[in-house]
C-alpha cells in the first residue's frame, strides 16, 4: 500500500510533458551507449531488456500481482508475439548502430510509425488516407536519399553502411510489429505488468539469439556491465517505459511527434561524444525521412 501511495503520489506530480522530454532525451542517448560498448550487439541488447524486466518486476509483483495471475491465454500469446518481435527490433537496431551511421540508423528505426499505418491499413482494415499515403512515400523518398546520396557521394560512415540502413529499416518493420502486436493487449493490461512480461519475452528471445551466435554472456569488465545498466536504465525505464506511460496522459500524436526529437537528439550526441559527423546526405533524407513521419502521424490522427 505504501509503495502504491508513494507511485501514485509521483504521477500526480510529473508533468506528461515534461516526462516526454525527459523519455526523448533518454532514448536519444541508447545509440551512443551502444557504440561505447565493445559486446557483441545482441549480447548488449539482451542485458539491455534483462536489466529493464529487473528493474520493473519488482513493482509488477508488488502492484500488479492479481493482472499478471489473470493472464489468460489469448493475452499470453499476445504477449509472447509483442515480445518476440521486440526482440527482433532489439538484434536488428543494436546491429544497425555498430554498421551505420547514428544518424542514419536512428533516423531510419524512428520510421516506424510508416509500417504500423501500412500493418493497420493491411491487417485491421484502417483507412489509410491520402495524407498517411503521401507521408509515407515521402518518407521512403528521403530513406533512398540517405542510402543512395551518401553512397554515390562516397560520404557513407560506419564499415557496412547499406547493411547497417537496411537492418535500421528492419528494426523500424519489427517495431511496427511490436506495436501492433501489443496494440488490444495494453488496452487491457495495465503498464507495468505489461511491459515486465512483454520484455521478458524480449529478453528470452534475445537469450536464444546470443546462444545460436555462441557469443560470450560473461566475462566482460566492470564499464561493460556498466553500460549495460546504463542502457536499461536510460532508454529503457527512463525512455521506452516513460513514453509508455506518457501514451496515457497526452495525445498519440503528441508522442508520434516529440519521437522526431530522437534522431535529432542522437546526432548530435554522437558528434559531441564520437565525433561522428553524418554526409549531407544523410542530413538531408533524414530531414526528409521526419518530414514524412510527421505527415504520417498527424494523418493517422486526422485522416
Amino acid at each position: 500500500m505504501a509503495g502504491e501511495t508513494l507511485t501514485t503520489r509521483l504521477e500526480g506530480r510529473v508533468s506528461p510533458m515534461a516526462a516526454l522530454a525527459v523519455a526523448v532525451f533518454a532514448v536519444s542517448t541508447s545509440a551512443v551507449l551502444i557504440r561505447w560498448s565493445g559486446a557483441p550487439p545482441t549480447v548488449a541488447a539482451f542485458y539491455r531488456v534483462l536489466f529493464t524486466t529487473g528493474l520493473l518486476a519488482p513493482l509488477a509483483f508488488t502492484r500488479h500481482g492479481e493482472h499478471l495471475r489473470s493472464l489468460g491465454g489469448r493475452d499470453a500469446l499476445a504477449a509472447g508475439a509483442t515480445g518476440l518481435a521486440l526482440a527482433a527490433h532489439f538484434a536488428a537496431w543494436f546491429q544497425s548502430v555498430e554498421w551505420t551511421s547514428v544518424a542514419a540508423s536512428v533516423t531510419l528505426v524512428q520510421a516506424q510509425p510508416l509500417f504500423v499505418a501500412v500493418g493497420a491499413w493491411a491487417l485491421l482494415d484502417e483507412r489509410l488516407g491520402a495524407r498517411k499515403l503521401g507521408g509515407i512515400l515521402l518518407a521512403v523518398a528521403g530513406m533512398a536519399v540517405m542510402s543512395a546520396g551518401d553512397l554515390l557521394g562516397g560520404a557513407l560512415v560506419g564499415p557496412r553502411p547499406l547493411a547497417g540502413n537496411a537492418l535500421a529499416v528492419v528494426g523500424a518493420v519489427t517495431m511496427a510489429a511490436y506495436v501492433l502486436a501489443g496494440r488490444s493487449l495494453r488496452v487491457r493490461v495495465p503498464l507495468v505488468p505489461y511491459v515486465t512480461v512483454v520484455y521478458s519475452v524480449c529478453a528470452a528471445g534475445l537469450l536464444g539469439v546470443a546462444l545460436v551466435q555462441d557469443v560470450a554472456l560473461l566475462g566482460y569488465p566492470p564499464v561493460e556491465w556498466g553500460l549495460f545498466l546504463a542502457m536499461a536504465a536510460g532508454p529503457g525505464v527512463f525512455g521506452h517505459t516513460a513514453l509508455n506511460w506518457a501514451l496515457e496522459h497526452v495525445e498519440p500524436a503528441v508522442v508520434s511527434v516529440s519521437l522526431l526529437g530522437e534522431p535529432v537528439g542522437s546526432t548530435l550526441l554522437a558528434m559531441v561524444l564520437l565525433a561522428e559527423i553524418p554526409g549531407p546526405w544523410t542530413v538531408v533524407g533524414g530531414a526528409v525521412v521526419l518530414a514524412g513521419i510527421a505527415v504520417t502521424t498527424r494523418g493517422r490522427q486526422t485522416g
